[in-house]
């Protein structure tokens, strides 16, 4: 049914992928897809935010999290499925998006969280996503 499956983890809050990642393992495995493992390390916001970080700064956190995801990949990704770590850099829910589109996946899955009232106002990465993907979007709900 799928070829390519992105899963979107957020090494720092496992509720991100805990019930993800095994339905994306699952579908990758079920349909011999490869599966695109992707974290998001966030820009600075604001180009004076950036000014107070060493110039190398992004490079080296960059390299750091693709290191942290190699081993996330190595302990929660059983062998035998095809997967490919991405580490991106930018706001959340565009990278996402762009990285499905990019990569062609056909489907992409994401842990969410139930709403607050603050995510009903501003809109958490996962109904942005939901809005915007060309893909399908399979969201797993957390505890």
């Amino acid at each position: 049914m799928f070829t390519s499956i992105l899963l979107p983890v957020d090494l720092s809050a496992p509720e991100s992928w805990r019930k993800a990642a095994p339905v994306a393992i699952k579908m990758a495995r079920d349909d011999g897809a490869a599966l695109h493992v992707a974290t998001v390390m966030p820009d600075y916001g604001m180009s004076v935010v950036g000014s107070y970080f060493e110039a190398d700064f992004e490079q080296k956190a960059l390299h750091k999290i693709g290191e942290e995801l190699s081993a996330w990949v190595v302990e929660h990704v059983p062998e035998g499925v095809e997967v490919h770590p991405h580490v991106l850099h930018g706001t959340v829910y565009d990278q996402i998006i762009g990285a499905a589109d990019r990569l062609g996946c056909d489907a992409i899955v994401m842990g969410s969280h139930r709403p607050e009232l603050k995510d009903y106002l501003l809109g958490p990465n996962a109904a942005r996503v939901v809005r915007h993907a060309r893909q399908s979007v399979f969201v797993v709900r957390g505890e």
